[in-house]
């Protein structure tokens, strides 16, 4: 299941198939930001975030990826706003196929800081903060 969940997961990030994506997200997914300590619950706000995340990321790569059974370490790089990050996500899913936790990792602080920026703004501006 775990290499069938992986390449659904890359359609969504280089496809950016969004139906897709909301597909993928259980009901209620938990998603863990790097900028905030409390995590945001469910699929509408988790499908929000992730979408705005890889609409603003620019030239986003996965580098490594583990996967143990329905749990997976993807390690990655990306730009924001010129400013250079790598980061992880760690992405467990349940036996349906649906992804359940969600967490992202990110550094260094200057790239994190353009992150929450950007991503603040459209957080707020859409209702979820």
């Amino acid at each position: 299941m775990s290499d069938n969940n992986l390449q659904r997961w890359h359609k969504v990030v280089f496809e950016q198939d969004m139906v897709l994506l909301q597909e993928l997200l259980d009901d209620n997914v938990e998603f863990h930001s790097p900028t905030v300590w409390k995590p945001k619950l469910g699929r509408d706000v988790t499908a929000f975030i992730l979408s705005n995340v890889i609409d603003l990321f620019e030239d986003f790569q996965y580098h490594r990826e583990w996967t143990d059974g329905n749990e997976m370490a993807l390690e990655f790089s990306a730009a924001v706003r010129g400013k250079n990050v790598k980061g992880v996500d760690l992405i467990r899913w349940n036996d349906e196929g649906k992804i359940i936790h969600f967490e992202v990792l990110v550094r260094p602080l200057n790239g994190l800081q353009a992150l929450f920026e950007e991503m603040s703004d459209r957080v707020v501006a859409a209702g979820f903060a």
